[in-house]
Parts: structure tokens; C-alpha cells; sequence
């Protein structure tokens, strides 16, 4: 592969990396929100449970949704972020393999 196909090749996936992260960062973010969706409807639910709350039939479902929304949020940005980590640690071994395959010159220093 000539030196140019390869810094091209490399561009490429130094852009692909860097797109990488910030879906990675992004399901991270996504994740976290979650999270706190499920701690804040179990809490709601506990909370009516308890009579700390009022029950009311809405205020039940809204807790039972915040709850749901969390299990499928994490669940479906966990798996998204695997595949993005897997691809991420991919795309860095093709660059750093096709860096290695590049020849540089070496410059004497004429002083």
C-alpha cells in the first residue's frame, strides 16, 4: 500500500474513531439517565406503597413507565455501547497496523 493510501486509510479511521466516541459518550450519558429513571420510579412506587403518596391509578402508571423506560434506555444503550467499544478497539488496531506498515524517511541533521 502506498504511503498516501495509507495516511488516507488512516484519516478515515481516525474520523470513524472519533465518531465512535462520541456515540460511546453518548450511550454513557444515556445510560446514566436510565438509572436514575429506575431509582425514581422505584422510589415513586415505594413512596405510594407506603402512603407516603397519595395512590392515585395515574400516579401508579407514571411510576411503572419511568421504571420501564429505564430497564429498556440501559438495556438497549448497553448492547450499543459494546458494539461501539468492540468497533472502536478495531478501527485503532487497523490505524496503528497501517502506521506500522508505513515507511518514514529518516532526516540527518546536516549541522
Amino acid at each position: 500500500m502506498k504511503d498516501e493510501d495509507a495516511s488516507s486509510r488512516i484519516a478515515q479511521l481516525e474520523t470513524e474513531i472519533e465518531q465512535l466516541a462520541v456515540t460511546i459518550e453518548s450511550c454513557r450519558h444515556i445510560i446514566q439517565v436510565s438509572r436514575l429513571a429506575i431509582v425514581l420510579g422505584v422510589l415513586w412506587m415505594t413512596a405510594l406503597a407506603t402512603g407516603v403518596l397519595s395512590f392515585g391509578p395515574l400516579s401508579l402508571i407514571a411510576a411503572i413507565a419511568a421504571v420501564l423506560y429505564g430497564i429498556v434506555g440501559y438495556g438497549s444503550n448497553l448492547s450499543t455501547l459494546r458494539q461501539s467499544m468492540e468497533s472502536m478497539k478495531q478501527a485503532e488496531a487497523a490505524r496503528e497496523a497501517l502506521i506500522g506498515e508505513i515507511d518514514f524517511e529518516m532526516i540527518e541533521d546536516s549541522q
